[in-house]
C-alpha cells in the first residue's frame, strides 16, 4: 500500500531487492518486520516498530503475492526487457513438463512476474534470470520432473488397453485397477485416472470401466445413502455397488450436502447473536429440567382416573421456570442460527465431510431442546384437550392433534419479547383446534384471546340468575383489569372485547381499528394483548373466569 505512491523507477528496484531477498530466506527461520522493511526500501520503518516475528515459510508466501501485485504495477512489455521472458506454456514446453508442474514449482520457489506479452495481455512471466537461479537451487526436482515429463501417445494407448483388459478378466474396482497401472508405469493414480477419464468423455459409446465415472444416478445414490443410515458398513456399500472407498463417502456427503440445502432452517434472531463472544450461549452443557413430584396426583383440575393410561405420565414430566425457558429459546434458536450461517454457499460437489458433521451437529443439538421444551409443556396441551372435548371428539384425538400445535409454536415463539412460551403455546393450541374441530369453535380456552371476546354471548338461553351472575362477573372483571392493567393495555382489552357496552350490545374493537386510536401496528397490538391476558390470567379467579365464557 505504501509503495503504490513510490515513483516507478524506485519501484522497479525494490522489485529487483524483493527478489533478491526472497532467494535467501530460510523457511525454518523467523524475521522481524523491521529487517524485511529495511531489506525491500534500504530505511527502517517509523514510528512504533512491530516486533512480531514472521515465520520463513510465511514471508516466502507473502513475498509471492507482494511480488505479484508489485510487478502488476510496473507491468513492461517483453519486448523491452534485456534478458529472454518465458510465458508459463512456453517454460512448461523448455522443460518437457506439464503446465501444472509450473505451477507447484512456484509454490516451490520460482519467482513470476507480471509483464505486458504481444497481445496486449498482462500475464505472468519468468526471467531467464529467476529460472536459472531456481534450477540451480532444486536441480533434483527439476530431473525428476524432466524424466516423468508428458506421457507420449503411445503409453496413452498402452494405459488405455490396459484398463480394458483388467475390466473384462477380474472383478477389480475401477480404483483398484488405476492402482495397479500406476505402480506399473511407474505414475500416480491421479495421472491414470484422467488419461483414462478423458479417452472415456471423449469415447463415450466405448466406456472401460463396467462402473464409469461421474456421480451415480439419483435413484443409486438415494439408496446408497439411506442404506448407510440404516448401518449397512462401508465395506458392503463397495460390493453391493462396486464403488471405491472414497467414492462411496464421496456420494454419502453429496446426499448429506444436498439434503441440508434443501432444508428450510428458520429461527427467531436476536442482536446478541452477532455480539463477540455469543459461542457462550452454547458453552455450557445443557441439564435436563427436574421433573414433577409423582405425589402431586392431579394437574390443571385432570385426575389419573380421567385420563388414559398413555397420558397418565404426562403429569410426571419436567416443567421449566421462566428462566430457565428462555435460556433453552436463546439456544436453541442460536443454534439454528449457526447451522444457518454454517450452511450458507455449501455446493453438494465439493462441500468438507467436516463442514456437513458441524450443521447436523447444530441442529441436533437444536432438536433435542425442541424435545426439551415439548415434553415440559405436554401438561398444557392435556389440560387445553381438556376443554375442548366434544361429542365428536375424544382426549387422545385431541392431545394428538395439539401436540402438532405445540410443535409448530416452538418454532415460531420470540422468547425476545418477554411473554411466557405458554401464553403464546395455549393461544395458537386453541386457535388450532377452532380451525380443525367445528365444534370447539364455540368452546374457549381460557388462554385464547376468542374467550373474553365472546363473554355474554347468547344471553338469551341463560336463566335470570345466571345473567346476574354474568353482570356481576363483568363489573369484577372490569375492576381487575384496572388494577391490574397499564392505561394502554386497558385500552386495548376493554375495546377489543366489548368490555366497555352492556352484555346485550358490546362496542368492539377489532385490533386493526385499536392500533389506529393507538398509532399502533395491529401486531403490536396482538402483542399488548398476549402480555395483558397473560397478567389477567394470573389475577382472575377460575370460577370468574369460566362463568365469564360460559363454561
Amino acid at each position: 500500500m505504501q509503495l503504490r505512491f513510490t515513483p516507478q523507477k524506485k519501484r522497479k528496484k525494490q522489485l529487483d531487492l524483493v527478489e533478491r531477498f526472497y532467494a535467501i530466506i530460510e523457511p525454518d527461520k523467523q524475521y522481524p518486520f523491521e529487517f524485511v522493511c529495511f531489506r525491500i526500501t534500504g530505511f527502517h520503518p517509523k514510528g512504533p516498530v512491530d516486533r512480531q516475528l514472521i515465520t520463513g515459510q510465511q514471508l516466502a508466501d507473502d513475498l509471492q503475492i507482494f511480488i505479484s501485485k508489485l510487478s502488476s504495477q510496473v507491468a513492461e512489455p517483453i519486448a523491452g526487457q534485456k534478458e529472454k521472458i518465458y510465458s508459463i506454456e512456453e517454460l512448461a514446453a523448455a522443460f518437457d513438463v506439464s503446465t501444472k508442474t509450473i505451477h507447484r514449482w512456484r509454490q516451490r520457489g520460482l519467482i513470476a512476474r507480471k509483464f505486458i506479452f504481444d497481445d496486449g495481455v498482462k500475464r505472468f512471466g519468468f526471467l531467464q534470470s529467476s529460472v536459472d537461479k531456481f534450477v540451480k537451487k532444486n536441480r533434483r526436482l527439476v530431473s525428476k520432473a524432466k524424466a516423468f515429463g508428458q506421457l507420449t501417445n503411445t503409453q496413452k494407448q498402452w494405459i488405455i488397453k490396459q484398463a480394458t483388459s483388467l475390466t473384462a478378466k477380474t472383478t477389480l474396482s475401477r480404483s483398484q485397477i488405476i492402482d495397479r497401472i500406476a505402480v506399473k508405469i511407474g505414475r500416480a493414480h491421479e495421472t491414470i485416472r484422467y488419461i483414462i477419464a478423458s479417452y472415456e468423455k471423449a469415447n463415450p459409446d466405448k466406456a472401460i470401466s463396467r462402473h464409469p465415472p461421474g456421480t451415480t444416478s439419483g435413484e443409486k445414490a438415494a439408496k446408497l445413502y439411506k442404506m448407510f443410515k440404516q448401518g449397512v458398513c462401508i465395506k458392503e456399500l463397495m460390493k453391493h455397488f462396486g464403488r471405491s472407498k472414497s467414492s462411496i463417502y464421496r456420494i454419502i456427503n453429496r446426499q448429506r450436502a444436498r439434503k441440508l440445502s434443501a432444508k428450510r432452517i428458520e429461527f427467531i434472531t436476536s442482536d446478541e447473536f452477532l455480539e463477540e463472544g455469543a459461542e457462550k450461549i452454547v458453552a455450557e452443557p445443557i441439564s435436563e429440567p427436574q421433573p414433577v413430584s409423582e405425589q402431586n396426583t392431579e394437574f390443571f383440575g385432570l385426575s389419573d382416573q380421567s385420563l388414559p393410561k398413555h397420558l397418565q405420565t404426562v403429569k410426571a414430566r419436567p416443567v421449566l421456570d421462566r428462566q430457565r425457558e428462555v435460556e433453552l429459546f436463546r439456544r436453541y434458536n442460536y443454534l439454528k442460527y449457526l447451522a444457518c450461517i454454517t450452511k450458507v454457499g455449501i455446493k453438494p460437489a465439493g462441500v468438507a465431510s467436516a463442514v456437513l458433521t458441524k450443521i447436523e451437529g447444530y441442529l441436533a443439538q437444536a432438536e433435542k431442546i425442541k424435545k426439551m421444551i415439548i415434553e415440559a409443556n405436554l401438561r398444557l396441551v392435556v389440560s387445553i384437550a381438556n376443554k375442548h372435548i366434544t361429542s365428536g371428539t375424544g382426549l387422545p384425538d385431541l392431545v394428538s392433534e395439539g401436540n402438532f400445535a405445540l410443535m409448530r409454536a416452538v418454532e415460531k415463539f420470540d422468547y425476545t419479547r418477554g411473554i411466557r412460551f405458554a401464553t403464546y403455546a395455549s393461544w395458537v393450541i386453541a386457535k388450532d383446534y377452532a380451525r380443525k374441530i367445528p365444534a370447539a369453535a364455540a368452546r374457549f380456552d381460557r388462554a385464547s384471546a376468542a374467550s373474553l371476546a365472546n363473554v355474554g354471548h347468547d344471553l338469551r338461553t341463560k336463566p335470570v340468575v345466571d345473567v346476574v351472575a354474568v353482570e356481576q362477573a363483568h363489573k369484577s372483571l372490569v375492576q381487575v383489569i384496572r388494577d391490574n392493567l397499564s392505561q394502554r393495555e386497558q385500552y386495548v382489552i376493554l375495546n377489543h372485547f366489548g368490555l366497555l357496552g352492556s352484555l346485550v350490545k358490546k362496542q368492539k374493537k377489532t385490533l386493526q381499528q385499536i392500533g389506529k386510536d393507538l398509532n399502533l401496528t395491529r401486531e403490536r397490538v396482538r402483542q399488548i394483548e398476549l402480555i395483558a391476558l397473560q397478567k389477567l390470567r394470573q389475577s382472575l379467579s377460575i370460577k370468574e373466569f369460566e362463568l365469564l365464557t360460559g363454561r
